[in-house]
């Protein structure tokens, strides 16, 4: 029987709900502060998710419609890094000034990880700066056992680099972790590494195939928003929340 090892946590959108009210917002700031003309609305920013990563972001909208948007005889390599560099810390001040929350249930299943001595990693192409941020003020009281975040991969998600990694790095096999991501790239890269997917959505991926995925879910749950199960033979009973022992039962069906 499968034992429950470790959970591996996406970061943007599962964590943390960053990208309309965060990530958006501060990319917008950054080209302004450029005095760059463009703007991205919610709508252009969905379209743009598809693309993992925030400097590959950039670098194809201003390849492609943003093109008319670049300076002069600009480096579109230098911008997007200085752009890139820029938004970060707008972000990060986004967090400190307490405007970004932890999405439901996060922390809840994470000490409940804790407590049960199951790890705790965090997987995602995020800044590193930004993560520890995030980490730091918001998860200061949870015990984090493995970070990948960032470049620390050649090849972002849905690849499953970083995935494939995070089992190296914890010396685990794939069936004795569970992924929590919230989207569909997330899931093809968890699946592509041989793993179990437990998808909590959010505004942006509820749309998204995620067919893939061993359950999907509006969100962990906690006092004030409860859970609805979109996708998967998830029985929370009389809970309305998602627990470690959910989790579990995904691994071994019989649990459930």
């Amino acid at each position: 029987m499968e034992q429950l090892k470790a959970i591996f946590f996406d970061m943007d959108g599962t964590i943390i709900d960053t990208e309309k009210d965060g990530h958006r917002i501060a990319f917008n700031q950054a080209f302004a502060q450029y005095g760059i003309n463009a703007e991205w609305d919610i709508s252009k920013y969905h379209q743009l998710l598809q693309i993992a990563g925030g400097k590959e972001r950039m670098k194809f909208y201003f390849q492609h419609e943003g093109k008319k948007y670049l300076p002069e005889g600009t480096s579109l390599v230098d911008l997007v890094q200085n752009l890139h560099l820029l938004k970060t810390e707008l972000f990060i001040s986004l967090i400190e000034n307490g405007k970004l929350p932890l999405r439901p249930g996060i922390k809840r299943i994470m000490k409940e990880a804790n407590e049960k001595n199951i790890l705790v990693g965090i997987c995602t192409t995020s800044n590193e700066k930004a993560v520890k941020v995030i980490i730091n003020s918001l998860l200061g009281d949870i015990k984090i056992d493995l970070v990948l975040a960032g470049d620390i991969v050649s090849h972002k998600k849905p690849d499953p680099e970083i995935y494939l990694l995070a089992l190296q790095k914890t010396n685990l096999s794939a069936n004795e972790v569970v992924v929590v991501e919230d989207s569909e790239n997330g899931v093809i890269a968890a699946k592509n590494a041989g793993l179990t997917v437990f998808v909590t959505v959010n505004e942006y991926t509820r749309d998204e195939n995620l067919s893939l995925a061993d359950a999907v879910v509006t969100s962990l749950g906690d006092n004030l928003e409860k859970t609805q199960v979109l996708a998967g033979n998830l029985n929370l009973k009389n809970t309305q929340k998602v627990n470690i022992s959910h989790l579990m039962a995904l691994l071994n069906p019989m649990l459930a």
